[in-house]
């Protein structure tokens, strides 16, 4: 009986380093190196992120943006995105503050910048010239790097990756549909 028992014994030592040797060699053994994951950097050393949102949530972005890129201006005004783009501001009016609306219709081009084409214009209820208002506005309101008045053309030119963002992320516009409520950005961010 002690040879069967020494035997199990000894099998069973045995097995246990058998499958302690293989167990450290899997360990010690090094990965193939074709196996491993490769991090590369793209060409043009950015990193892009699909990025849709909605009108609520873009509403409150874009007025903090104009809140901190136009702290110093003498004129507050704040956008409102409805079924149009919707500009609010006052004008000073011999010593009187006029209410100013302007409605834009948007439009996303190919190269990822927006286009905002005037539609309505409204100066408390004074009906003035488009372009003058617009020309007005270019002079008098500081407007964020990238966003170009072009009153005779009656629109604004909002060149989206000259737009100074946090980490030198840049924005470009993919869709901006109101109506529907389908606004996509692909959001750009540099990698070294």
């Amino acid at each position: 009986m002690k040879n069967k028992w020494k035997t199990g014994f000894f099998l069973l030592v045995g097995f246990n380093v058998l499958i302690g040797i293989i167990l450290l060699s899997l360990i010690l053994v090094p990965a193939d190196k074709n196996e491993k994951i490769q991090q590369t950097v793209p060409d043009n050393k950015n990193v892009s992120f699909q990025v849709k949102s909605n009108k609520a949530d873009l509403n409150v972005l874009i007025n903090q943006y104009i809140k901190k890129e136009a702290a110093d201006s003498p004129i507050e005004y704040s956008i409102q995105l409805q079924d149009e783009v919707e500009l609010y501001g006052t004008l000073q009016f011999f010593s009187q503050e006029v209410d100013l609306k302007l409605t834009f219709v948007p439009e996303a081009l190919d190269n990822g910048d927006l286009v905002l084409k005037q539609r309505s214009i409204s100066v408390g209820s004074l009906p003035l010239p488009v372009s003058y208002v617009l020309k007005f506005i270019k002079e008098n309101y500081k407007l964020p790097n990238g966003v170009d008045i072009q009153p005779n053309d009656k629109m604004i030119h909002v060149h989206m990756q000259q737009l100074k963002l946090k980490s030198d992320v840049k924005i470009k516009v993919n869709r901006f549909d109101l109506v529907k409520d389908d606004i996509a950005f692909t959001i750009l961010v540099p990698v070294e």
